[in-house]
Formats: structure tokens, C-alpha cells, sequence
């Protein structure tokens, strides 16, 4: 079964960055999108981005697209998300989840990390 351990967040000041990683293990043959979700304080879990494990096709939803950047490893196993230019409403815990689907819909991704909480100060 595929387990994912997000890990990177933290506190940082407005306008700063930073790097969260997102390690998984028990993939099966086949490709898989890793996503990158966030829950604000009060707020629905919305979708960030997703990389392709393989083929490192990335998508990027509106908000996410100018300030963040998903990557990944060359084995794939370790995904990336670098969070730039940081503001007080990015605050969140973030949340890395693997689907057999090409989507960005959380309803397709059944095996999700922990979480990592990033707080941005202004």
C-alpha cells in the first residue's frame, strides 16, 4: 500500500519561501499523480498542484500557479513543493496524497500524508 510522509513546514516570515518534501513508499507498476493539497484554519482542504510520478507532468491550480513550484526526484519517490513569496493566507497545514488518476480532484486521491503545517507571519 502506498504511504506518504510530508515534512518541511514551519514558520516563516511574509515573503519568505520554503520547501516541503513529500516521500512515498509501496507504489505499485503504473503511473501516479502526488498532489499537494492545503487546509486553512476554518476552510475546506483545496487543491494546490500535482506532479506526474513518472512523467513529471505538472499542473498547477490559479492560486498556486505564479509562487509555487512542484518537482520531484529522479525515481520519483520524493516530491517536492516549493512555496515562494509566502503570505499570511498561505498559511495551512499541507497535505501530500498519491491517485492512479491524472486529477487534481482530492475525490480521486485515496492515500494521503500526514500533513505539515506551514504558518506565515506578517
Amino acid at each position: 500500500e502506498v504511504q506518504l510522509q510530508a515534512s518541511g513546514g514551519g514558520l516563516v516570515q511574509a515573503g519568505g519561501s520554503l520547501r516541503l518534501s513529500c516521500t512515498g513508499s509501496g507504489f505499485a507498476d503504473g503511473d501516479y499523480a502526488i498532489g499537494w493539497f492545503r487546509q486553512a484554519p476554518t476552510k475546506g482542504r483545496e487543491a494546490v498542484a500535482y506532479i506526474t510520478k513518472s512523467a513529471g507532468r505538472t499542473y498547477y491550480t490559479e492560486s498556486a500557479k505564479d509562487r509555487f513550484t512542484v518537482s520531484r526526484d529522479a525515481a520519483g519517490t520524493t516530491i517536492y513543493l516549493r512555496l515562494a513569496s509566502l503570505k499570511p493566507e498561505d498559511t495551512a497545514v499541507y497535505y501530500c496524497a498519491a491517485s492512479n488518476i491524472m486529477s487534481i480532484n482530492e475525490d480521486d486521491y485515496h492515500y494521503w500524508g500526514q500533513g505539515t503545517q506551514v504558518t506565515v507571519s506578517s
